[in-house]
């Protein structure tokens, strides 16, 4: 049927009137284009012919190839191509377009791989011939050039062996005498490079540095030749770095020599720079200095015009002739000086981002010349100078702390100084590329502009009130008002508060919703600043109130608005009702009932009951009387909606008015709340059980609750808080939460105590349904026992100690979990509360370290060390003396002693010296100890010693680790591991000029002692990167060798039946790139990222199951950090995390190999993900191909997407 249609289209297609022929041709294309159209042979044949015979048709149209070449054979396809091709090679000039289209169309169709091949067959020699035979017109040339750039860009992979024919004939091209020809030769070869062997690259390469070094070539070629390299390091990356050597000190040479007037020259060159910079970071190391002068040479190169204004004259004088300036400012549309000092802020901009370990010396040598440039005549290269300042911003902010930061703090008045004059400029363009400086300025250094305000109050007025300023200029100045008044301290602006708050107020009456949005967050900063604090003092905020409140009201009582409007205007409100509520008494009946209003509506809930939650907070105790009960109402009803954002908003808002206006709310809505709110505490969300615990405990808290709310506790919260207690996922905020219902319970007095403990103690026993109880839960109703007595007082607390004890006492009872138990809330009582009371208590728990279970051994060891520290004078002796004598149970002991010692460490708590003595001595002689968990924990014994006694430690660390036994060197390392904490402490000014000591135990020749230093390491770098930062160029070299399989540390281990192969270096390279995935994060500008990458990285992504998953997070920082480096090699990377997603376990591999490898696909995938990211990444074709075959993998194309969308 469908065939018949198209006879009849196909007769029409080839009548006398050519809108006939028009509209029939468009018929045949809606045809084609149906998915079912299926073409019998005589049919494709006449279809192919009419086609092409259409092509030549004065009213022709190309579009009918294109679904064609999907339908039609292979032969069709090809006696389609080689009819054009010699249409395009021999036909009149104006069929030559025609076809030149239609060819590229067969190119960009072609589907399949096997006619893809036969296409290429028959069209690389046509094209060739076209290009090189002789006798071809330029424009002939050219077609078949931009064709070919198609074909190798599309196919480039299946030419191979054409590859250096190709390359011949395009090198050739590169010195015609026609620019458009050897313009789209460059692109040409550039496209081939992509897929050309190494080689070849070579060859190509040293062709063209041959040509450049050729001093007699024309000026215009050697740009050609300059353009080239440029294009080919673009498209190869990294492959192009072995070729520097010969094309860096030739470009260089020709920006410094090249004739006055010829400025391309100079621009290509810059360009090739730049493109090494960002693709071959490594191999460009050596020249980087040479790169940098330079930039900073030509940043500021105009020939034609002499700059007569002095740096430092006053600003204030010349601003009046500065607003003439701009106007009868030199143009000359002849000079292109400015592309030289485009092309080297770009390339400069290039060197900051590819080389964070250079950024001091920027500081010093590049920073001034930047900020002077400011000044820059010419607009667009004005805007890529400030984007070049603002990356040198980034990659300081990138620096945690340190040198490159104060650097910056010395510059700041000079770069506002500079940024002034720019304010003041005519350019919107300039102005808002001015704001964005001051953003980052303001984002990196917080609070640098303390001393500045006042200079650029002016700027932001006059973008704010000027007529001709656009509302892309107005939101960049709202933005950086705001985030500098967030920054600084409020006193700083109030002198400026009437300069200020009348542009930003009629900003937020702008029609433009952005605009109005960016204007209503400024305004919550401007009521922080105005009244920082409730009393006020020195500023007198009175005369502001009522314009701002009248402002945001007329947007919050506006209803046709932007939501990002609206909620600004709604948590606006809310800041200045719980900031000015004293001075707007008459106003809140008419404002309140509006956020009551917003609250009922889903768009606009959320962000009111936040504001609800602001205004309860605050301490001026705003009247809210008249709306109070409705909106205790609704948040109640709130509490059971599935939006979880909203649920938790609502606890925190709910425990804010409870708190300030518990005695208008009333008993009968307590209970209500509470009957809510028992539904959200289980272990599926703790966040929000915490929430839920602290709301109760403050409506139990509540003296004048009536005592039904003490039932409704007890009947609806009360059992999911026991429940709750079994979880073995219970910690942090909710397990604190917990222990404090559990204490308000008894304050409360409406549960009796005994009922409690009775319930807490016999929530151990194991249930038919859920089975027994996890040890982390054990500790959890340890912790509340104890906090349950201490509330109780001492009577009920002495008589459950005793009943403790019996437990433990009573040898017939079997029920080890019982006595666990007795054991853990002995301890955590003990801890809180000094028990020397209870006769030979210690005595009784140390019994227990005879127990068969090893859990009760632990237990019994954790108690001893918590019941010292509530009498450290009576029970540490008693520990230290058992450890000399008892031998069998040294372990248990030390561990009870690195309880006391963490406990005094946390609570900054002092040794006596004889004790310290004592402790160092036992401590020193366990070192040495064959047992691995001994001497972990002699090192955490001395680590926190340390913290307490670092004076009388670090040297008697140090001394040893020059011991002869690794065993002592390992033990100290890691000490001074457990002393590097994230708090400041007085250890970290007498440990400064020691570190190096223990760190450079990396070079060790025990294995053991290597991975103990580079877990300090890694500790340091994460904690206090400033103890490391100077020892890192030393340190990061012999970290980088840990990486590395060392062949002496596997051996093979015969097991009779079969050989076993163990790799003890294993742990120490899963640590070393740990380690360097912290130092990523903390100490970016030391660590070089392209020596790093290859080859320790490429070796780790090919390494241990344990090792990859590190270096997949590694790759995946680097991808966003420095994805300059990352893309420079990216070719490289591609094998091993192909191999990684493609590998497949044995038939017989258990479960868990199964899912460890599953893991592994998925952080691989991850890794790409990020790689995916990163811009430039289509230049590598290995990468292109990855994504390709993924996205075949069903399997693999799922779990992509999934971790993508993450």
């Amino acid at each position: 049927m469908a065939n018949l249609t198209i006879t009849g289209i196909l007769e029409k297609m080839t009548g006398k009137d050519k809108d006939y022929r028009y509209m029939a041709t468009s018929d045949l294309l809606n045809e084609l284009s149906k998915d079912g159209f299926k073409a019998d042979a005589d049919l494709e044949v006449k279809l192919s012919n009419i086609v092409l015979q259409q092509l030549d048709d004065a009213a022709g149209d190309v579009s009918g190839l294109a679904p064609l070449v999907k339908k039609v054979s292979e032969t069709s396809v090809l006696e389609m191509t080689n009819k054009l091709c010699g249409k395009l090679l021999n036909g009149k000039d104006q069929h030559r377009d025609i076809a030149s289209i239609a060819l590229k169309t067969i190119v960009s169709e072609v589907t399949s791989s096997s006619v893809a091949q036969c296409v290429i067959l028959s069209l690389s020699p046509q094209l060739i011939k076209g290009i090189t035979g002789p006798g071809m017109s330029t424009e002939i040339k050219c077609e078949c050039l931009d064709i070919l750039c198609d074909v190798l860009h599309r196919f480039g992979n299946l030419m191979a062996k054409d590859h250096e024919l190709l390359l011949g004939a395009l090198l050739s091209q590169l010195s015609s005498n026609q620019a458009s020809v050897r313009k789209k030769t460059v692109s040409c070869i550039a496209s081939l490079a992509s897929s050309l062997s190494d080689d070849l690259l070579a060859k190509a390469t040293v062709e063209v540095v041959k040509l450049l070094k050729n001093k007699g070539t024309k000026s215009e070629m050697t740009r050609t030749n300059i353009q080239m390299i440029g294009a080919l390091s673009r498209a190869v990356g990294y492959r192009f770095g072995p070729h520097l050597v010969d094309t860096v000190p030739v470009l260089i040479n020709y920006c410094t020599t090249a004739s006055e007037n010829d400025e391309e020259l100079r621009e290509y060159s810059l360009q090739a720079l730049e493109s090494f910079l960002l693709r071959c970071p490594r191999d460009i190391s050596s020249y980087r200095d040479e790169i940098l002068h330079l930039t900073l040479e030509f940043l500021s190169y105009d020939p034609n015009f002499t700059d007569s204004m002095e740096e430092d004259t006053d600003d204030e004088s010349h601003e009046e002739e500065e607003e003439d300036e701009s106007e009868n400012e030199y143009t000359d549309d002849e000079d292109i000086s400015w592309k030289v000092r485009r092309a080297a802020a770009k390339c400069l901009a290039a060197l900051i981002v590819s080389r964070p370990e250079m950024l001091s010396k920027l500081y010093e040598e590049a920073c001034p010349k930047l900020i002077d440039r400011f000044r820059e005549r010419e607009e667009n290269v004005k805007m890529d100078v400030f984007n070049t300042f603002i990356e040198l911003l980034r990659q300081t902010g990138n620096v945690s702390k340190g040198h490159p930061r104060w650097l910056l703090k010395q510059d700041v008045p000079k770069v506002v100084k500079s940024i002034n004059r720019q304010l003041r400029e005519k350019s919107i363009k300039t102005k808002v590329g001015a704001f964005s400086v001051l953003k980052e300025l303001v984002v990196v250094l917080p609070d640098c502009l303390a001393d500045h305000i006042g200079s650029l109050v002016p700027g932001i007025e006059k973008a704010l009130i000027d007529k001709s300023a656009t509302s892309n200029l107005k939101i960049e100045a709202l933005i950086f008002t705001r985030l500098v008044m967030a920054s600084h301290s409020p006193s700083v602006f109030h002198p400026y508060i009437k300069a200020l708050s009348t542009p930003v107020l009629s900003a937020v009456g702008e029609r433009y919703y952005k605009v109005t949005a960016e204007a209503l967050r400024v305004c919550g900063e401007l009521v922080r600043v105005l009244r920082p604090n409730i009393e006020g003092y020195g500023f007198d905020f009175k005369a502001y109130v009522h314009p701002i409140y009248d402002a945001i009201m007329s947007r919050l009582t506006n209803q046709d608005q932007d939501q990002e409007v609206k909620e600004c205007a709604i948590s606006c409100m809310g800041l200045v009702i719980s900031t000015f509520g004293d001075n707007l008494k008459s106003e809140l009946p008419a404002c309140l009932p509006v956020l009551v209003d917003r609250m009922g509506n889903e768009i606009t809930r959320l962000t009111a009951v936040k504001a609800f939650a602001v205004i309860a907070a605050s301490p001026l105790q705003i009247d809210l009387s008249c709306v109070l009960e409705h909106v205790v109402a609704e948040l109640t009803a709130f509490l059971r909606k599935a939006n979880r954002v909203l649920r938790q908003a609502t606890l925190g808002t709910l425990n804010s008015l409870v708190v300030a206006y518990g005695d208008k709310i009333g008993s009968s809505s307590y209970e209500v709340i509470i009957v809510e709110l028992s539904t959200l505490i289980s272990d599926s969300d703790l966040h929000m059980t915490a929430l839920a615990l602290e709301l109760c405990c403050t409506l139990m808290a509540d003296r004048r609750s009536s005592p039904n709310v003490g039932l409704t506790v007890r009947n609806r919260v009360l059992p999911q808080a026991l429940t709750l207690i079994r979880s073995s996922l219970l910690q942090g905020q909710a397990l604190s939460a917990l222990q404090n219902f559990f204490a308000a319970l008894v304050y409360s007095a409406n549960t009796s105590f005994d009922t409690l403990l009775d319930s807490l103690l016999s929530s151990t026993k194991p249930s038919p349904q859920s089975g027994g109880v996890a040890r982390q839960a054990l500790y959890s109703i340890a912790q509340c026992v104890a906090v349950l007595c201490l509330a109780a007082g001492d009577q009920k607390c002495s008589s459950t100690v005793k009943m403790l004890t019996d437990i433990l006492k009573d040898d017939s009872s079997p029920n080890s979990a019982k006595q666990h138990l007795a054991l853990l809330c002995l301890g955590e009582v003990g801890r809180r509360k000094d028990l020397s009371l209870h006769a030979n208590i210690e005595t009784i728990v140390i019994e227990s370290f005879q127990s068969p279970f090893e859990e009760i051994k632990s237990a019994a060891s954790y108690a001893l060390g918590n019941i010292a520290v509530g009498n450290l004078s009576k029970y540490l002796p008693f520990i230290l003396d058992q450890i000399d004598n008892q031998l069998k149970k040294q372990y248990l002991l030390l561990h009870s002693l690195k309880e006391v010692i963490v406990r005094q460490s946390v609570d900054k708590a002092e040794f006596q010296d004889s004790s310290v003595e004592k402790i160092l001595k036992l401590l020193f002689n366990h070192c040495e100890s064959e047992e691995e968990g001994v001497r972990n924990v002699v090192a955490e014994c001395l680590g926190k010693i340390a913290l307490i006694e670092p004076a009388k430690l670090v040297p008697a660390l140090k001394v040893r680790t020059s011991s002869p036994s690794a065993f002592t060197r390992a033990t100290v390392v890691i000490a001074v591991k457990y002393s590097i904490v994230e708090r400041p402490e007085k250890i970290d000014d007498i440990i400064y000029p020691e570190i190096a000591s223990f760190l450079m135990l990396i070079k060790d020749s025990d294995r053991h002692v290597r991975r103990a230093a580079v877990l300090a390491l890694s500790t340091a770098a994460h904690n206090k990167p400033n103890l490391i930062k100077g020892l890192l160029p030393e340190l990061l070299p012999l970290l980088y060798d840990q990486t590395i399989v060392k062949q002496e540390l596997i051996r093979t281990v015969d097991l009779g039946p079969f050989k076993h192969v163990v790799d003890d270096g294993l742990e120490l390279r899963k640590a070393a790139f740990e380690c360097v995935d912290t130092l990523l994060d903390s100490c970016l500008d030391q660590v070089n990222p392209s020596s790093f990458i290859v080859p320790y990285l490429k070796s780790g992504l090919e390494d241990h199951y344990d090792v990859k998953m590190p270096c997949h997070l590694i790759l995946s920082k680097l991808a966003n950090k420095c994805p300059s480096a990352v893309l420079a090699v990216l070719d490289s990377l591609v094998e091993p995390l192909q191999k990684t997603i493609n590998f497949k376990p044995k038939q017989d591999a258990v479960k868990q190999e199964v899912d460890r490898n599953e893991d592994m696909i998925r952080s691989a995938l991850r890794a790409i993900a990020s790689l995916n990211r990163i811009s430039g990444g289509e230049c590598s074709h290995k990468f292109k191909n990855l994504m390709t075959e993924i996205s075949k993998s069903q399997t693999l194309w799922e779990k992509y997407c999934s971790i993508r969308n993450e």
